[in-house]
């Protein structure tokens, strides 16, 4: 039988030029010979950097806010902050809550002392607008006084942005709270709840960072064996955290950016370092492996690899680019974080991870702990091997293992159909949190719905009359428990509503569309907590579809230049949307059902901040495509040299299915560090995004992928003509040459 040699076939599936595969010359690009060039100096002036960073970065936490949730543009935005000027009093953001013991708040020694509280608080530097229980009318006094007649309010606001006002509560808070006298006084008010959650953040980021980093350097140590590979990534995400800080400290100076990106900041900057530094050690050790000189395997991984890792960046950049969209200042800066932190990763990854690995060279492999807990030496490709099964089985049951993960996906997925969304509260915080007591004190035991009254600005001329013939058509609405005012100032007055029920039930939010739709003869605005809810849920809605159509379309478009296929792009896109539905389901089922509320420590409120359903998409999107992107760009790799379909699936789960695995746990343990925090939205986003990076790996990547692509057949990669042309002017895949 005579031996038939076939040509070696370029990433594009065409044969290579006679002995050019033989050639022991290696093929480097432009781009490797610029980051192979000056190792040495790549990691100087990297270092230098990383410093530079660690000083511009510092102190970023303290100028960072904690709110961020309403749309700037919306009427109850305009109308609190034209009340905040003309009617300090009507917006209060300082409560001190006076606490009487056994005593009457009536009590001769307990007014006399609350009365010097309210006198002194209004001398204060930076505080305006102060009332108390023991000053008000008769008509405003039993708001501020507990139905047991044991603790009554002062009540006063804080002027500034919100850094200025955490420095002047950081300045007074000190001489009220305690005893005085016959009374004991504790400090709330939205001021105090913003700045205790600010606190706490920063506190749990560091335990989380505490916790995540020695279990995340075992994990690693494992999955590569050798310690000295184990730190290159890392090196890698401490350089992109770092970074993005300094990034984030820069914008604060143009622009408002939430604390809670710096959790984001973390949690990718370690996730995403791990997962670009396992793909390009791993391809990098696969090219020692065969013999290759450690320049030649730098710029084979920097070829393939390093492609991969590029799409990946740009997809889940693409992912959280869509936040940009929303007018909520919260969700943008976790695009500004995101954004800054996945393409510092991706430099780092591309550019010093090289450079580490030309030097360490061989050693690269040193220091192999593993060999301390087995014996003898593993078979070569034995974790491949499992991984080979998975692909078999899957793909002779295909039917079975498509309609059965899509309906557990679906199911899991059902919870969230009764999706409540509200705001977020105190009740974020933990239950012994100061500001929280305060605030849950006001909910049980004083009249009405503390923080649920609605105002009502009216602006321009108008007479008494007018006013009162207004004030009685409000009265008549069916959800109006009581309206009090005018309080009427220079061209402009305001009313206060207390509607039936909770702050942002589904009767307040009604309530404000019939307060907007009331005919005046003056200009009116309603703002308050339920008028926020209802002005939040229309910008996201309004806009939610444009976010969706951008990450959908960039998606496709990245995915097609990778694989040159029209159906795989829309694979994509369905698959992961459907990988998320556990997550969902699991938010609304934990968090706002309350159930493990006892284990995992939080109070729920019933619902789901407005805004996190969207943060969670887009950070999970991307992370899914990131998977995605490894593992299509193997199947790719393989189709093109073999042309084998199936084979082609099979190889590109052989060797990256326990990589891919890998990366999500330890992304995992990082997001579970991440949801430690006390702060429940934060724990939310951590546990949320946990779940939804292990279902892709474990279920939608492992099953669901390989059975739908043997449904699909060679179909899989079909493009007509004109787009085939296309692609192969533009597109690149791992595996594809460099011009010499």
């Amino acid at each position: 039988m005579t031996e038939v040699n076939t040509p070696a076939r370029t990433g594009k599936g065409r044969p290579e030029p006679a002995g050019e595969a033989e050639s022991a010359v290696p093929r480097t690009g432009r781009w490797t010979r610029f980051v192979t060039a000056r190792p040495r100096l790549s990691l100087l002036v990297a270092l230098v950097l990383t410093a530079l960073a660690v000083l511009a970065g510092s102190g970023v936490a303290d100028r960072l806010g904690s709110g961020g949730w309403e749309d700037p543009a919306a009427e109850s935005t305009y109308a609190t902050r034209a009340l905040e000027r003309a009617f300090p009093a009507s917006q209060p953001n300082l409560l001190l809550l006076v606490d009487a013991g056994r005593a009457s708040v009536d009590d001769p020694a307990v007014a006399a002392r609350a009365r010097s509280l309210t006198r002194r608080l209004a001398g204060e530097r930076g505080v305006t607008g102060v009332g108390s229980y023991w000053q008000a009318d008769a008509s405003a006094a039993p708001a501020l006084r507990a139905r047991d007649g044991h603790e009554a309010l002062i009540a006063a606001r804080i002027t500034g942005d919100e850094n200025t006002m955490a420095r002047t509560l950081d300045r007074i808070a000190p001489h009220y709270r305690g005893t005085h006298g016959p009374v004991r006084v504790r400090v709330g008010g939205i001021v105090a709840v913003r700045h205790e959650m600010q606190t706490i953040i920063k506190e749990d980021l560091t335990r989380a960072e505490m916790i995540a980093l020695p279990i995340t350097l075992v994990l690693l140590v494992m999955i590569f064996g050798s310690a000295i590979a184990a730190l290159l990534p890392l090196g890698i995400g401490f350089v992109a955290i770092l970074g993005t800080n300094a990034v984030l400290r820069g914008l604060t100076s143009f622009t408002d950016v939430s604390v809670f990106a710096l959790n984001l900041t973390t949690a990718l900057g370690l996730g995403l370092a791990i997962d670009y530094s396992l793909f390009i050690v791993r391809r990098y050790r696969e090219e020692l492996s065969t013999g290759a000189e450690p320049l030649t395997a730098v710029g084979t991984t920097l070829r393939t690899a390093g492609r991969t890792v590029l799409f990946s960046a740009l997809t889940v950049a693409v992912s959280l680019a869509a936040m940009m969209v929303f007018p909520q200042y919260f969700l943008r800066s976790f695009a500004y974080a995101g954004i800054a932190v996945v393409l510092l990763a991706a430099a780092a990854a591309l550019i010093l991870l090289p450079a580490a690995l030309i030097l360490l060279g061989h050693r690269v492999n040193s220091l192999d702990l593993r060999r301390l807990f087995r014996r003898g030496a593993r078979p070569s490709g034995a974790g491949g091997t499992a991984w080979t099964r998975t692909a078999t089985v899957v793909m002779r049951r295909a039917p079975l293992f498509a309609l059965g993960t899509t309906v557990l996906l679906v199911v899991l997925g059902l919870p969230f159909l009764g999706v409540k969304f509200g705001t977020a509260d105190d009740r974020q915080l933990p239950s012994t949190a100061e500001s929280h007591v305060v605030q849950q004190h006001l909910r049980e035991g004083f009249p009405g719905s503390p923080g649920g009254g609605l105002e009502i600005l009216a602006e321009g001329r108008a007479t008494a009359a007018q006013y009162a013939a207004y004030k009685q058509q409000v009265a008549s609405l069916p959800e109006v428990v009581r309206v009090d005012g005018p309080v009427v100032g220079k061209g402009a007055a305001y009313f206060t509503v207390q509607p039936r029920g909770e702050a942002v039930d589904d009767p307040a939010q009604q309530l404000v569309g019939e307060l907007r739709d009331l005919h005046a003869p003056f200009a009116t605005e309603v703002t308050g907590t339920a008028a926020v809810l209802v002005d939040t849920k229309h910008a996201i809605a309004q806009r939610l579809p444009w976010a969706a159509l951008f990450i959908a379309v960039v998606t496709l478009l990245l995915v097609f230049l990778l694989t040159g296929s029209v159906l795989i792009p829309l694979q994509a896109v369905v698959l992961n949307a459907l990988s998320l539905t556990a997550m969902f389901g699991a938010v609304v089922w934990v968090f706002q059902d309350g159930h493990l509320s006892g284990p995992l420590g939080f109070t729920s409120s019933g619902s789901i901040e407005t805004t996190l359903p969207v943060l969670m998409f887009c950070v999970a999107f991307g992370l899914s495509m990131d998977y995605g992107v490894f593992l299509l760009s193997r199947m790719k790799e393989e189709y093109d040299r073999t042309g084998d379909h199936t084979a082609a699936v099979r190889h590109g789960l052989q060797r990256t299915g326990g990589l891919i695995t890998a990366a999500a746990v330890i992304l995992a343990v990082v997001m579970v560090a991440i949801g430690t925090s006390r702060v429940t939205d934060t724990k939310m986003l951590g546990l949320g995004i946990a779940l939804a990076v292990l279902m892709d790996a474990m279920v939608v990547r492992s099953l669901l992928v390989p059975a739908i692509m043997r449904l699909t057949g060679r179909a899989t990669w079909w493009a007509p003509a004109p787009l085939r042309r296309f692609h192969r002017r533009f597109g690149l895949s791992e595996g594809e040459e460099e011009a010499p």
